[in-house]
């Protein structure tokens, strides 16, 4: 496949599913940021502070808009560092040729990675709970995390790949063990080893728990689509270059 075929089709991807990912977000998760958002309007009113309605409608107005064009922009960079993830290891999936299936795979590899285990340390919270002035220290405890599981799978990789390229079908097998038992354990040990969350809850429960579990649905979604998309542009890509080829002798 050419560089410029498989780039287009990386971009594409992405920027498909993260797009249908900010039109949900739209319909399921966008009433719980109503409800967080319409909850600190209450407190800081109460707290005497003066509050104008038409600037406050004019900002949700592009803000809503905006969440589409962040999903379309957040597809497109996820969807890069997938193609470059999915091209090196595709050839170290065995037990399938599939490459619907392979995309598929690597796409629930990278969502367990990238959302799951953080979201278990540091789960995702509606506007208004928590301290603004505790904003940044949790963004870098979040990021801090996500670094933690990225790189340990990067570099669990590229062991598992050194090891499955060995001749030794034991080696194999070893390797299927060791690999997922070593990111286990320095997860656990990251999990344990870092804070928690500083700021304690102060919104309704259901409110949040509500915005978790429709939060987890659309970005699981999001990565479910992603591998699926991509697959079948893959395949495609491969058909196409493969007639033109065999025209071509």
């Amino acid at each position: 496949m050419k560089a410029i075929t498989f780039i287009a089709i990386t971009l594409l991807a992405g920027a498909i599913a993260g797009t249908i990912l900010g039109i949900i977000n739209q319909v399921a998760v966008e009433p719980y940021i109503e409800q967080a958002i319409e909850l600190e309007m209450h407190n800081t009113a109460q707290s005497g502070q003066v509050i104008n309605p038409a600037e406050f409608a004019a900002y949700r107005f592009w803000q809503k808009g905006g969440e589409i064009i962040a999903g379309t922009i957040l597809g497109l960079s996820i969807g890069s560092l997938y193609g470059i993830v999915f091209a090196y290891t595709r050839g170290s999936i065995s037990g399938t040729n599939n490459n619907k299936k392979k995309a598929l795979l690597v796409a629930g590899i990278m969502w367990f990675v990238l959302f799951l285990m953080p979201a278990l340390k540091y789960p995702p919270n509606p506007p208004a709970v928590g301290d603004p002035e505790t904003i940044y220290y949790r963004q870098s405890l979040y990021v801090a995390f996500l670094a933690i599981s990225g790189f340990s799978a990067l570099g669990l990789a590229f062991l598992y790949r050194k090891m499955v390229m060995a001749s030794s079908n034991n080696t194999k097998k070893k390797a299927i063990i060791i690999i997922p038992s070593a990111y286990a354990a320095i997860m656990a040990g990251a999990y344990l080893a870092m804070p928690a969350n500083p700021d304690a809850i102060n919104a309704p429960i259901d409110l949040v728990i509500g915005f978790r579990i429709t939060s987890a649905i659309t970005i699981s979604m999001f990565w479910a689509l992603l591998g699926v998309i991509f697959g079948a542009f893959w395949d495609k890509a491969n058909f196409i270059s493969n007639k033109i080829a065999a025209r071509h002798n």
